[in-house]
């Protein structure tokens, strides 16, 4: 079996649900060189990292303006929505 060959059997074997280990594993105990089982598992990791869509999201960022007293101190703020999840700096202002 050539490396091409391999590297499509771990992508599908991945896809299963089976781990890297396992299947490295079981190559190697059927008789397959480990030169050519790594050879085959890089091969795999860039196919796999082909098949991933790019994120192409980016944060909103927006401007408040905060009276504490009216007429004598504004100050504003500046906040980087990310979506739903909070970055350190809103979970350490509470925001």
């Amino acid at each position: 079996m050539s490396v091409q060959q391999l590297s499509d059997y771990i992508v599908k074997n991945l896809k299963k649900g089976y781990t890297m280990d396992s299947l490295k594993f079981s190559l190697m105990s059927q008789g397959y060189t480990r030169i050519s089982v790594e050879n085959a598992i890089d091969l795999a990791n860039k196919k796999l990292a082909e098949e991933i869509p790019m994120i192409k999201e980016k944060p909103r960022i927006t401007y408040k303006v905060i009276e504490e007293e009216p007429g004598v101190r504004k100050e504003i703020k500046r906040f980087i929505d990310l979506g739903s999840k909070k970055t350190f700096w809103g979970k350490l202002f509470r925001n």
